[in-house]
């Protein structure tokens, strides 16, 4: 009893949870935008769910103050802010006209999103330390987001084909829930001396989104997106055609 006393009296570490919540808020806020037909003010209160959502988690890490209560928390943000925000909002957004069809299409973004999640939680730490196991919901939250925003501030359209928001949302659909590994960047340790090109790098690729973030938020979500297949069903055949050449020079030069 004197345990359970114990555990119920434990506290929160406040700092990262302040994230999450912030995380939270700017979800529900891109739901809200969207029902009020403001679908750029939608994507871009995505876009800041992911940066909380990427800050509360590096908090957590850099001080040491990660917790059960923090994950659950975290996931928990990421369901509104990722699964059911780009979800609704693709509806509103496009999707509407198709009835049924349309919100079929987006709750099978939204299910497909909370499967990953609860994949991703039921991972073992050493799975997750390593790479992603499916396309991180984040990064499907924000191509959707950044295709509202090169649309909206870029064409200044008010929507694209129907169909091809359908394909997007059955595309990220599928690569949330599949197999294909994902980088995490969890191994970039910012604490420690990097080399000065690295800087400049830094300050240059800063410079250029800040230039143009619209093209610059669509392009890294796409990359991004397709670096996963990529590495899985292309990168292995470029090696192993590369290696059958040089074991083909080497057997040529042994005789």
């Amino acid at each position: 009893m004197a345990m359970k006393n114990e555990q119920i009296k434990k506290g929160i570490f406040l700092l990262p949870s302040l994230l999450s919540c912030m995380n939270i808020f700017c979800g529900f806020y891109a739901i809200i935008a969207a029902f009020n037909h403001k679908f750029y003010h939608a994507a871009i209160a995505i876009i800041l769910s992911i940066f909380f959502d990427i800050l509360d988690g590096r908090v957590a890490r850099l001080t040491n103050t990660t917790s059960d209560f923090g994950l659950q928390l975290d996931s928990l943000a990421d369901t509104v802010s990722f699964c059911v925000a780009p979800g609704v909002l693709s509806f509103v957004w496009v999707l509407t006209p198709f009835g049924r069809i349309g919100w079929m299409a987006a709750f099978l973004f939204v299910i497909c999103g909370v499967l990953r999640l609860a994949r991703f939680n039921s991972q073992s730490a050493l799975v997750r330390a390593n790479c992603f196991i499916g396309l991180p919901t984040p990064a499907a939250a924000g191509f959707i987001a950044s295709l509202i925003i090169i649309t909206e501030g870029v064409f200044s359209l008010d929507k694209i084909h129907p169909f091809v928001l359908v394909f997007v949302v059955y595309l990220l659909a599928f690569l949330m829930v599949s197999n294909i590994k994902y980088q995490n960047f969890k191994s970039i340790e910012l604490h420690k001396k990097k080399p000065f090109s690295m800087l400049v790098f830094t300050v240059l690729a800063i410079y250029i989104i800040a230039t143009v973030p619209q093209i610059m938020l669509f392009l890294m979500a796409t990359l991004y997106i397709f670096s996963g297949p990529f590495e899985r069903f292309i990168l292995p055949k470029k090696l192993s055609s590369v290696n059958s050449q040089e074991a083909g020079e080497i057997k040529k030069v042994t005789k």
